[in-house]
């Protein structure tokens, strides 16, 4: 899992997998996120359910979670603000999921 501190934000990759039967965070074989998600990749159903995903998972409010590459592609470039805090919050939320 690649996190990048920048100031106040945490900025990563992830793959999205749109339609699943579950929710949930997880690293892949090659260690990289993976976000399964319910919400069809349609009119931005995905990427508004993964705003919400992050949100709940690390009770902040949505307007802190951005999508600053990827809006299109199931690979997108997730930011949160919040720096290092965030980051180890995000870091143990996906090694509980494992």
């Amino acid at each position: 899992m690649n996190l990048k501190i920048e100031r106040k934000a945490v900025t990563f990759w992830l793959r999205v997998k749109p339609r699943s039967s579950r929710q949930r965070l997880r690293l892949d074989s090659a260690g990289d996120l993976r976000l399964e998600l319910h919400a069809a990749p349609t009119e931005g159903q995905a990427n508004a359910a993964c705003v919400e995903f992050f949100a709940r998972l690390l009770r902040l409010p949505r307007s802190s979670i951005e999508i600053v590459a990827g809006e299109k592609s199931r690979r997108k470039l997730i930011r949160i603000r919040g720096g290092e805090a965030i980051a180890s919050q995000l870091s143990s939320s996906v090694a509980s999921c494992q």
